[in-house]
């Protein structure tokens, strides 16, 4: 939990900034932080996700009409439950942290 915990808030800090990784860069970044297999989740597996929800793009946000919620980052971190924009209503937040990449 610790390094997907660190995954995600540099994913996120990165994301105030704005990067679009190119593809090797990004699979080398996730391999350093120990991805590769964690949880039992392949590195190719990532990657995949990472190209097809944002297309390595760390800025990327899609607006969820239907709950009123917003995907953020290269993963789409999910302002109902996973990060806190401060527009999401009933946000759980898991991670106690801002979709913004600063922590609260």
């Amino acid at each position: 939990m610790k390094a997907l915990l660190f995954l995600g808030l540099l994913l996120l800090s990165v994301t105030v900034q704005g990067k679009i990784f190119q593809r090797c860069e990004l699979a080398r970044t996730l391999k350093k932080l120990g991805m590769d297999g964690f949880k039992g989740v392949s590195l190719a597996t990532w990657m995949c996700v990472a190209k097809w929800e944002s297309d390595y793009n760390t800025r990327a946000t899609n607006y969820n009409p239907g709950s009123r919620s917003t995907d953020y980052g290269i993963f789409q971190i999910n302002s109902r439950y996973w990060c806190n924009d401060g527009k999401t209503p009933r946000a759980e937040n898991a991670c106690h942290v801002s979709c913004s990449g600063k922590t609260r």
